[in-house]
């Protein structure tokens, strides 16, 4: 209990003063720099513990838990700061849902497959499966969130290789298509696997809980794991599956 108490005292020490000169200053008094004269001296004497009224801090000691103490701050500040969509004034439905579950995405908590169908920057119609939790986690998501680019899914985002032209945009088989260039590719990604030979359709396997993921609009969407459209006006087509992750005990 003593011991927690001195750390107490002592981080009050550092958030008080913003120097150990200033800390110092604070144990003399008049009646010491009237008998000595000297104000570096009544310094030396209050670090050495002849003078003073508080606790006795050695300067390696104060500028080492001054440090520790700002490293704690930024820390926390970088904390405060990590989600993209923090500040912005986002009016978008789309938007405003991923920021909803940005938190969670990036805590683990919940694993959101996006499907976006839009055109990219040649005029190209684009349909794709992003994983949301992953794409946060290698990229810079305030451009999105502030409106200076569009999330369009990547060849590098869920997919599988396959060559032909796909029917259904909204239930088609293939994480990544082209639809003038017709090609179509899936890959899996950190946290889903891609099953797309089967006669249910395309299928994402949740690697941690090991659950389905049906992204068939027509099929139930999976244990733990919801089917939202969202009405938006930046895409032609988008769909949320939020899958609540839940570790294997």
């Amino acid at each position: 209990m003593e011991e927690e108490d001195s750390g107490a005292a002592m981080d009050g020490i550092i958030t008080q003063f913003n120097t150990y000169e200033d800390f110092l200053d604070s144990q003399i008094t008049s009646l010491d720099l009237f008998y000595l004269e000297d104000e570096e001296l009544a310094r030396q004497l209050v670090e050495l513990g002849y003078r003073g009224s508080g606790e006795v801090l050695k300067r390696e000691e104060f500028e080492a838990r001054k440090a520790a103490a700002e490293a704690s701050r930024l820390s926390q500040r970088t904390q405060q700061k990590i989600l993209s969509s923090a500040g912005k004034e986002i009016k978008d439905h789309f938007l405003k849902a991923l920021a909803l579950r940005e938190e969670a995405n990036r805590n683990g908590k919940m694993t959101s497959i996006i499907f976006v169908r839009d055109k990219n920057s040649h005029g190209q119609e684009l349909s794709g499966y992003i994983d949301f939790a992953h794409r946060l986690k290698t990229e810079d998501f305030e451009v999105y969130f502030s409106g200076k680019k569009k999330l369009l899914p990547r060849p590098t985002d869920l997919r599988e290789r396959k060559e032909r032209p796909l029917e259904d945009p909204a239930g088609f088989e293939a994480s990544f298509y082209n639809w003038e260039t017709h090609v179509s590719t899936s890959n899996a990604s950190p946290n889903y696997q891609v099953i797309a030979e089967n006669s249910s359709g395309l299928l994402f396997k949740n690697k941690r809980d090991r659950k389905i993921v049906n992204v068939d609009p027509k099929a139930p969407p999976g244990d733990n794991t919801t089917r939202t459209p969202i009405q938006t006006q930046l895409y032609t087509q988008a769909v949320i599956y939020d899958h609540i992750t839940r570790r294997k005990t």
